[in-house]
């Protein structure tokens, strides 16, 4: 994939979290791409759903393996607007994406390059090539501008 494919994609997964954000989700949204298609997507919905896992990530693995009748997402790229999570690090692995993106860091609890440096571990049985940075000024933008919203109106009802 070229670097113009990758943005273009990103683009797709930052739509996606434009409707995380306009259900007061926190905005991330991700895209599985295999062939040049969306074969999955999904959006932050753990406070919609009451369900802890539905991170955009595992939405989005979810939608594709149902997409696809497989669980494994071989030769397919997973676009995410934000650096997973230690729990949607897993369940990258355990779907054999081959490729992941992802647009901003998450200093607190990205698991990529942030903090435990996952996907680089010795004992995993499947290795994921990983790029971070791809819309990163858009991907940390939308998620600055929903925490600045919700402190203001956490701060007006105070």
């Amino acid at each position: 994939m070229t670097e113009k494919d990758d943005c273009y994609w990103m683009q797709q997964a930052l739509l996606l979290a434009q409707q995380a954000a306009g259900m007061d989700e926190i905005p991330v949204g991700a895209v599985v791409v295999k062939d040049n298609e969306i074969i999955g997507s999904g959006f932050n919905q753990p406070i919609s759903l009451c369900d802890p896992t539905a991170h955009a990530e595992i939405q989005a693995l979810r939608n594709a393996a149902n997409h696809i009748g497989n669980y494994r997402l071989n030769s397919a790229t997973l676009y995410v607007t934000l650096e997973p999570c230690g729990m949607c690090a897993g369940a990258i692995v355990h779907s054999r994406i081959a490729r992941l993106v992802y647009g901003a860091t998450e200093p607190k609890a990205g698991v990529i390059v942030s903090q435990t440096q996952q996907l680089d571990k010795a004992y995993l049985n499947h290795k994921v090539l990983y790029q971070g940075g791809v819309c990163a000024e858009e991907c940390s933008e939308i998620i600055s501008v929903f925490f600045s919203r919700r402190r203001a109106e956490k701060k007006a009802h105070s």
